[in-house]
């Protein structure tokens, strides 16, 4: 891992903090975490097809996980 030094603005350092303490976790995995959704580098629960296509409806994007498990589930009939 790489070490790297950045400057915040007081109140942007205050609110990573704030989050560091509610989750648990450092500043450095509440930054990490942060940069990497911007970055859309967080692919670890998503899969690299999703958004692709067009299905003509505005929530299938935001929605993927619950419907690729309710479409994927065990109980479903092929």
């Amino acid at each position: 891992m790489k070490r790297t030094t950045i400057s915040l603005p007081e109140e942007l350092a205050t609110a990573v903090q704030r989050e560091a303490r509610r989750l648990g976790v450092g500043v450095s995995e509440v930054a990490r975490r942060a940069l990497a959704e911007h970055l859309h580098l967080d692919g670890a629960n998503r899969l690299p097809f999703v958004g692709i296509g067009d299905s003509g409806q505005s929530h299938t994007a935001r929605d993927f996980e619950q419907l690729l498990a309710q479409e994927w589930r065990p109980d479903r009939d092929r």
